[in-house]
């Protein structure tokens, strides 16, 4: 199966980097706005943004925590079993917030209605937007994101593979594999 790298470490943090500047035009800035990390990915991207954020806005304080949709999601039985993780809402919880979700890659929008689901259990969000570093297309539920790092149209056959240093253990890079070479 060939891989082929379409995103290094330096064009994810661009990326991240405009998502941030992006999240602070559509909301006038930080003051109401709250980002989880939806694990396993999602959650450093989250903090990264977070980061971004903070700097921008002179070093204010970004709540940034976790949100785990494992019991949420739709496929738990076609699936294998998962290990719970952490659900760490960040003071001043998400009551009247703009909660911005952040997930790695977007592909059929089951795990976002899970987080969306997830989230309405927790409290009531003034709003919720959704940041992903991949847009891979191939929707199976009506949902969009707000803020892509990339638009990567893929055949259904491929795999869209996010590497993190804080996770992975190795440089960040985004990598696709199988379907057919291009």
């Amino acid at each position: 199966m060939p891989t082929r790298e379409v995103l290094t470490a330096s064009d994810i943090s661009r990326s991240l980097t405009r998502i941030a500047h992006e999240i602070l035009e559509r909301n006038h800035g930080s003051e109401r706005v709250t980002v989880l990390g939806i694990p396993t990915r999602g959650v450093p991207l989250a903090r990264r943004i977070g980061e971004r954020l903070a700097h921008t806005e002179g070093g204010a304080e970004i709540p940034v925590g976790s949100l785990d949709v494992t019991m949420y999601r739709d496929d738990l039985r076609g699936q294998p079993t998962r290990t719970l993780q952490r659900t760490d809402l960040p003071e001043p919880g998400i009551d009247d917030r703009i909660v911005v979700l952040v997930d790695d890659v977007l592909y059929s929008g089951r795990t976002i209605r899970a987080a969306l689901d997830a989230l309405g259990d927790l409290g009531r969000p003034a709003a919720v937007q959704l940041a992903v570093l991949v847009d891979r297309g191939h929707r199976e539920l009506p949902i969009r994101a707000d803020f892509v790092g990339k638009n990567l149209p893929t055949a259904a056959t491929e795999r869209v593979d996010v590497h993190l240093a804080e996770i992975d253990d190795v440089p960040d890079a985004v990598t696709i594999s199988g379907g057919e070479a291009h």
